[in-house]
């Protein structure tokens, strides 16, 4: 599919709207599309995105500017006409091949009132690829701009909503709000929220994307951290239980990422690893069980730096340290400094290092009482509760992958 944009500005001009068009077009062209955008002011921003800087489309041209001046004035600058048809020509050049075209703002904000009333026209005719219109603004809603609006078209045109035209706002207050505005029922108005990019805001670099990727963590329920070498003396099995009792309690997509390589000291350790991967075999969790030592290209073995393994606590929702001894165990201040509850064995350094601040188990404990706890304490817990519906609803992938493609398709 060929997808146009059209704004006002684009990226790298910073703001909320040009945000949205690089993570909708980064994402797009990413899956196959292609993207063209058209704006008065940016640049090219990426890789494989056309742009078209078109002064027209934009609110800071002189020729916008002065009619803009005339129009909030009341009056209807003596050229409107040639200037709109210049404008609905040049749109026509720029974005003839598209399949569908997203127009950001222009259908309820008078920012420039030449661009508006040529995309109406273009809709009204039928003319070029169809437009589906994203709403961020309304500016007949807005006391401030009051002033600058008058009877009649075009300042009317930012109220009445047009033939041929899908509707789409960022909220579900902003659904009401264009309802309300354009007389139509709250249904013929689709939402569709802007998101965030869990990678990006976490800084991962390549290796973890991959990982993160690979392992399909953003589609997970939860996602346990195990940062230790695989020694017998880290207990890793427990924690292998403790999980597989969480998802048959929980029904959850739980998992748990082991970070370290088997210890360098002691030959049997790579037979401990053996037996954690018949282990994990035999409790059915295969896929939920993650060894980032396995996980090189070509089956080689991956080692995480600092950095690196930082980032993994980023993207972990709580940390699983089932040891049977420890020195002391500065995992648990890491999981501190990145906000992480601890689920840990009951030993006397964690007391020393956490305080009365982690749960704690005796080693003995039955699985099925650790993971009760576990679950109990994550579900109660506002902070991980509003990160997984983050995780879930808001990222910017899932949201061009599961609402803006199937409306675009649909346009």
């Amino acid at each position: 599919m060929h997808i146009g944009m059209v704004h006002y500005a684009a990226p790298p001009v910073v703001g909320g709207v040009e945000l949205t068009i690089y993570h909708h077009a980064r994402i797009l062209t990413g899956l196959g599309h292609r993207v063209t955008v058209v704006a008065g002011q940016g640049g090219k921003f990426l890789p494989g995105v056309v742009f078209r800087q078109e002064p027209l489309a934009g609110s800071r041209s002189e020729i916008v500017l002065e009619a803009g001046r005339v129009l909030a004035s009341g009056r209807i600058p003596d050229n409107f006409d040639t200037l709109v048809e210049q404008t609905r020509r040049a749109l026509l050049h720029h974005l003839h091949t598209c399949d569908v075209v997203i127009g950001h703002n222009l259908f309820t904000l008078h920012k420039n009132l030449l661009l508006t009333t040529a995309v109406y026209r273009l809709a009204v005719e039928k003319v070029g690829p169809p437009w589906v219109a994203w709403h961020h603004d309304f500016a007949w809603l807005r006391p401030q701009y009051q002033p600058d609006l008058h009877p009649g078209e075009p300042w009317e045109l930012l109220k009445r909503p047009w033939p041929n035209v899908r509707h789409v706002t960022v909220s579900e207050a902003q659904r009401q709000d264009l309802a309300r505005l354009y007389r139509l029922p709250e249904e013929d108005i689709a939402v569709i929220p802007p998101g965030v990019d869990p990678a990006e805001f976490y800084r991962l670099n390549s290796k973890v994307r991959r990982l993160a990727d690979q392992w399909d963590l953003r589609h997970s329920d939860c996602v346990f951290l195990l940062p230790a070498r695989i020694t017998r003396r880290k207990n890793i099995e427990l924690g292998l239980q403790w999980l597989a009792e969480i998802r048959r309690q929980s029904g959850w997509d739980a998992r748990l990422i082991v970070t370290g390589p088997p210890g360098p000291h002691n030959p049997a350790n790579a037979a401990y690893l053996d037996s954690l991967l018949t282990m994990r075999k035999e409790l059915g969790i295969e896929q939920a069980v993650h060894f980032v030592y396995q996980a090189g290209p070509d089956e080689t073995p991956l080692l995480l730096d600092d950095a690196e393994l930082g980032m993994f606590y980023q993207l972990a929702d709580a940390l699983l340290f089932p040891s049977r001894q420890e020195g002391f165990g500065i995992p648990v201040l890491e999981a501190g400094l990145a906000r992480l509850p601890v689920f840990a064995t009951d030993l006397p350094p964690f007391h020393q290092s956490a305080g009365s601040h982690a749960w704690l188990f005796p080693l003995d404990a039955p699985p099925a009482e650790v993971a009760k706890t576990i679950i109990s304490v994550l579900q109660s817990d506002r902070a991980f509760l509003l990160r997984r519906r983050v995780l879930t609803r808001f990222t910017w992938q899932g949201i061009v992958e599961t609402r803006i493609l199937p409306l675009l398709t649909a346009a």
